[in-house]
């Protein structure tokens, strides 16, 4: 069995899981959130911790008891704390500003670039050049961030562009004569 499945998933108070025979549900303080069921996974509440068995014997239940496992782990946590992303922004002139559901990028092109927020995701600009996006859905917040980022990628050269605070970009030594 996958050792990620093996270990059980606790509930903490004020979290309730709902299991129906094409879904699981998990309401917090955080939001709602759902996951379709897999048939090669097994799901049973019991004291206040969820556990996760494969159906068959088969190396694909097994990988995907560890896989729902995680899925549902990261709803809870998601419902109970939340999960945020920090980008930076380095380069001249580069600013970010979030305006309720919108952030409004210049990154150095000659028009300004606007995001919009999807609901239940938050973004605060707490400096100019720091943007902290907020979510209960692991997924949605680090696919957002993502996004974010490809609108102006760091370059290798001077390391200017938008960047997850924790990258660390390798420079290039410029062309030499």
């Amino acid at each position: 069995m996958s050792r990620v499945g093996k270990m059980p998933v606790a509930i903490p108070e004020g979290v309730d899981v709902a299991i129906k025979e094409d879904q699981i549900s998990v309401k917090g303080k955080g939001g709602a959130l759902s996951l379709p069921l897999n048939a090669l996974v097994n799901i049973v509440n019991k004291d206040g911790k969820l556990s996760f068995e494969p159906a068959n014997e088969s190396r694909n239940a097994n990988a995907m008891s560890g896989t729902v496992r995680q899925l549902v782990n990261n709803m809870v946590v998601g419902v109970t704390k939340g999960f945020e992303k920090k980008l930076n922004l380095v380069g001249v002139g580069y600013k970010a500003q979030a305006q309720g559901a919108k952030l409004n990028l210049q990154v150095g092109y000659s028009h300004p670039v606007d995001k919009l927020m999807p609901e239940g995701i938050t973004v605060a600009t707490p400096t100019p050049t720091e943007i902290v996006i907020k979510g209960a859905d692991r997924q949605r917040v680090g696919q957002l961030a993502a996004e974010i980022r490809a609108v102006r990628p760091p370059e290798p050269y001077k390391g200017k562009g938008i960047r997850y605070a924790d990258e660390k970009i390798v420079i290039k030594e410029t062309k030499k004569k």
